[in-house]
């Protein structure tokens, strides 16, 4: 404990401990949670539809997942002694990273969803092993380095809010032609044979309507004007303002529904084991154990953003602790029917718009969503705020950070070392493969699909081998030294 001496004022508390008013942390909450709940429901729906699950257990699925998403938000934010948690404002949710090997598995006869929840118990254990080794890379991101990555981490960020305000990922840029299908179905029931080729695919109505891009735009509106005329309170949730506001007009337009809520249970109890006993498969753990690698590489520079946002200078021990719920989720998560865990990053987002640095919101949002996925009816509340709604939010939220990552970026020193200026441009550009070339890959080893789909580690692997390169070992051992001097006074 901290002893001032006589005749002095004790230091005030971080921005980070500050408990703020029971109202103000509610609301505060709840703003993080509307923010995540499209991405934390998100991969449930994909896996339990790819098992082919019955909706009553599809749904069990999602309540088990905001479930987990509550107690392991609890965990980070909170912290649990010396070795559990990074106790900054940390959203924890399940990682879309993991969704390709999971369905891969799903369609393995042989291994199912055990043969998942299996993989991501052994894959959190792995990482928790691991966390240690992974922190000691604090050496490795120097300013022109983690500037890159949350540049990347930003811009990456952005996809999915445009894509919100369109109405859905991009796939639902086209649909089957109907008269096609119905032609089709009309030869069939005459006994002919069907029309020869692949179906034709036409423009989807429904993707980038402009009455729903409309909405999303009303929504930025209502944010950057609370933002810039509202005082206090008011400024700091004017996010939360805009969703609700945008809710509010969707559903006065008939783009709203809440008719779930009336038909959803009134609480219903996360059981470990759900699905069965877990069955344990050495290839599908370590196809899972790599994946989480990538996810606290991640993971790693979501906590230097947040670091850089909160003012507070993140240590080794800091993120060996923040790593190892990463792992200690993905554990939680197998044994309570959901799947890999990691920080969400469009929160992190939320911290810079809102410029609220206390982990106490996030433990408000973590006991709403335990709450939420023990009473239906409320995660169904939720669940009915239009994709388009969020996209209005997320343009503000994801620019913050990819702000944030340009702000570390401008005190580069680019006059005196010129080779910085190539490892900003190339990280960059790599981090941007995935976005602007989808099926670059394609040709590839499949093995290698979790690191060559992700940006943000692409960026990661790059800066810090380009920084290497150019700046060398001097490079290394000063931000070394640097993480040595911030590790003082750290628990």
């Amino acid at each position: 404990m901290h002893r001032s001496t006589p005749g002095t004022v004790p230091a005030a508390p971080s921005p980070v401990d500050e408990v703020l008013p029971a109202g103000k942390l509610f609301t505060l909450g709840l703003q993080h949670v509307l923010v995540m709940y499209a991405g934390a429901i998100a991969v449930p729906l994909i896996v339990g539809r790819a098992l082919k699950l019955p909706p009553e257990q599809v749904a069990a699925l999602i309540s088990a997942d905001l479930f987990c998403c509550g107690l392991v938000t609890l965990i980070q934010s909170l912290g649990i002694g010396k070795y559990f948690g990074i106790r900054l404002p940390v959203m924890m949710g399940v990682t879309f990273a993991a969704v390709s090997p999971m369905l891969a598995m799903a369609n393995n006869p042989a291994l199912g969803i055990t043969g998942i929840f299996g993989a991501v118990i052994g894959a959190g254990v792995v990482s928790m092993l691991i966390a240690p080794f992974i922190s000691r890379l604090l050496a490795l991101f120097p300013p022109v380095v983690t500037g890159s990555i949350i540049a990347v981490i930003g811009v990456s960020l952005m996809r999915v809010g445009v894509n919100w305000a369109m109405g859905g990922p991009p796939a639902m840029a086209q649909i089957a032609d109907p008269a096609f299908l119905k032609m089709a179905a009309a030869a069939t029931a005459a006994g002919l044979p069907a029309p020869a080729g692949p179906v034709p695919l036409i423009a989807n109505p429904g993707y980038g309507a402009l009455d729903n891009m409309g909405i999303a735009f009303f929504v930025l509106a209502v944010i950057l004007l609370v933002a810039k005329y509202g005082r206090g309170f008011l400024s700091n949730i004017a996010v939360l303002v805009g969703i609700i506001a945008g809710t509010a007009l969707s559903f006065a337009l008939g783009k709203a529904d809440f008719a779930k809520v009336a038909s959803a249970k009134a609480f219903a109890i996360v059981t470990p084991f759900q699905f069965g006993m877990p069955t344990f498969d050495v290839v599908a753990i370590v196809t899972m154990s790599l994946v989480m690698i990538v996810v606290m590489i991640e993971s790693l520079g979501m906590f230097l953003a947040l670091g850089e946002m909160t003012d507070k200078r993140i240590t080794q021990a800091d993120i060996s602790r923040g790593l190892r719920v990463d792992g200690l989720g993905t554990l939680i998560g197998g044994i309570f029917n959901t799947f890999p865990y990691t920080s969400f990053s469009q929160n992190v987002g939320l911290v810079g718009v809102t410029g609220v640095r206390s982990r106490w919101v996030c433990v408000a949002a973590g006991i709403i969503l335990l709450v939420m996925g023990v009473i239906p009816k409320i995660a169904q509340t939720a669940e009915a705020v239009p994709a388009f709604v969020l996209g209005g939010a997320g343009l503000v939220m994801f620019g913050m950070v990819a702000a944030t990552g340009i702000r570390i970026l401008a005190g580069v020193d680019y006059k005196s070392n010129r080779n910085n200026l190539f490892i900003v441009a190339l990280s960059i550009g790599f981090g941007m493969l995935p976005l602007v070339a989808e099926q670059y890959a394609q040709h590839m080893p499949k093995a290698l699909s979790p690191l060559l789909h992700s940006g943000i580690l692409l960026a990661a692997i790059v800066a810090v081998l380009l920084n290497l390169f150019f700046n060398g070992l001097a490079s290394r051992e000063e931000a070394s030294k640097q993480a040595r001097e911030n590790s003082h006074g750290s628990d």
